[in-house]
């Protein structure tokens, strides 16, 4: 790379590419993206309105190696892929017949100020960033997954210790990234990253504890074990990085294992599916059916199964009666097989709020926390509830607790927060929060409608509502009012009245 591309920032739509720390942001989220196709865009970004030589680009991105040409038309697809459409429709990047490429976007060249670091916790802070999968089957990369997932939940049931959660650590998979750019983007001391290879029942992790602050390793091991072996090793790990953190083991109570490899597979797989539109529901629900029959004493499909019937139609509306007990039944099921797993009595407490059992789920959701003080998505889940119970400082500062331990966060998250600031009738920031792309699309708009009603901004609260409706068609507010939640009358009567002005159907 030219040396006045060192260390440059350049802004484009929603995007932000800072090519010294090597990393592409969309709304200030980090995009996967590889180290080639990074060198690629500050070539074409930094010379906008330029057309560049094919030779000139290969040079860019494959500095001193012959390679070729295929190579950077696999790249610039690769880019236009993950860019998508340019602000006003078309490419951002445009191809010039036989002769190169050239970067069409406006842009933006920034100073040097990154996002504004976090600051550090009182407490030793940790993130467990992807470990890699260095075996040749791209099948094992979910076991890779599960490894850094199940190392996450050990360590953040350490009550000494500060870990960030496992969406935020996933931003980062399969990014090339200085260690101490992703630490200070985290706001976090220490980072644990390692490489997993499983091949012929044998299992192969290596693991290192680095101090991004001094740059020192303060741990490193590798381990070669037979496949069966897997958790024991998982508690070696976690017990390693402990000592060298907090130089004493905290016992903390067993957790649940598995019996079966294949129902644990089942359930890494399907915890990524979570999130996403009804048709990957169904997936995961024939996923973690297959989990229970092949693993019944094994706590974490019950919960996930649990979430399944619930989420599978909050994207319908809501979910039916039925699905509502079927659920409960399901999270019951998960706690009482693991009582210790923070997990299962957090879905646990959600869902007996929604069952109206106010007390049991105050006191579930208050041992989740007991468990696992780093359980971010806990922390969301308890600020929608305390919200709705009229609790609304108290729900926001648990909604920025969850925000603090999990930085890039799922889409919830953005609506939790958005339905947390119209509560306390801020309506400008819930305005900005519930625009941002993160946040679904379909449910959080009823909250942005009522926002902008409140702010008398009502031509664009109603737009809001026409397109809620495409997604909600048999939404009332009376059947909404009447299923969450609310133990408090004046914030009912809040939210009632914000969708009134807007004018959601009664």
């Amino acid at each position: 790379m030219d040396a006045p591309m060192q260390g440059s920032r350049f802004a484009f739509g929603p995007f932000v590419l800072d090519s010294g720390a090597g990393t592409l942001l969309r709304n200030d989220a980090p995009v996967a993206v590889g180290t080639r196709g990074l060198m690629l865009l500050a070539a074409l970004v930094g010379r906008s309105g330029e057309i560049l030589g094919k030779a000139e680009l290969m040079d860019a991105a494959w500095p001193g190696t012959a390679v070729e040409e295929g190579n950077l038309t696999v790249q610039i697809a690769q880019l236009r892929k993950l860019l998508g459409p340019a602000s006003g429709g078309g490419e951002w990047i445009a191809t010039v017949p036989r002769v190169g490429y050239r970067f069409t976007g406006a842009v933006e060249q920034l100073g040097d100020a990154r996002r504004k670091p976090l600051p550090l916790p009182g407490k030793p802070s940790i993130a467990v960033l992807p470990f890699v999968n260095v075996g040749n089957d791209p099948e094992q990369d979910s076991f890779a997954d599960g490894l850094t997932e199940d190392l996450i939940t050990d360590l953040s049931r350490i009550p000494g210790l500060f870990v960030i959660a496992r969406n935020s650590a996933f931003a980062y998979k399969g990014k090339a990234m200085d260690v101490r750019g992703i630490a200070q983007d985290l706001g976090v001391r220490y980072l644990l990253e390692g490489s997993a290879r499983r091949a012929a029942g044998r299992v192969r992790i290596n693991a290192q504890l680095v101090d991004a602050v001094s740059g020192d390793h303060l741990w490193a091991e590798r381990f070669d074990r037979s496949l069966d072996d897997i958790f024991a090793v998982q508690d070696e790990v976690t017990g390693k990085i402990v000592e060298a953190l907090l130089g004493r083991l905290g016992a903390t109570p067993p957790r649940n294992r598995p019996r079966s490899l294949e129902a644990y597979d089942l359930c890494v797989r399907a915890r990524k599916l979570m999130d996403d539109s009804p048709q990957s529901a169904r997936e995961a629900h024939l996923m973690l059916t297959r989990a229970v029959s092949l693993d019944p004493e094994y706590a974490e499909p019950y919960r996930w199964l649990a979430m399944n019937h619930w989420m599978g139609w909050v994207h319908s509306g809501g979910p039916t009666e039925a699905s509502r007990s079927v659920a409960l039944d399901l999270a019951r099921k998960a706690v009482a097989i693991d009582p210790n797993d923070a997990g299962c009595r957090w879905v646990l407490a959600y869902l007996l709020a929604y069952a109206r059992c106010f007390a049991e789920a105050d006191a579930e959701f208050a041992k989740a926390i007991e468990l696992d003080p780093n359980e971010a998505d806990a922390w969301a889940a308890l600020s929608d509830i305390a919200v709705l119970a009229g609790r609304v400082e108290e729900g926001l500062e648990h909604i920025r607790k969850a925000f603090r331990l999990n930085p890039f966060p799922a889409s919830w998250y953005y609506l939790t927060l958005g339905q947390a600031q119209y509560a306390a009738g801020d309506y400008e920031a819930a305005v900005e929060t519930l625009r941002r792309d993160e946040t679904y699309r379909t449910s959080s708009r009823r909250f942005l409608a009522a926002s902008l009603a409140q702010l008398g901004r009502l031509d664009e609260a109603r737009a809001e509502v026409e397109l809620f409706l495409v997604g909600n068609p048999q939404f009332t507010t009376r059947h909404w009012a009447a299923t969450e939640p609310f133990r408090d009358a004046g914030t009912l009567e809040h939210f009632v009245d914000g969708y009134r002005k807007a004018g959601l159907p009664e």
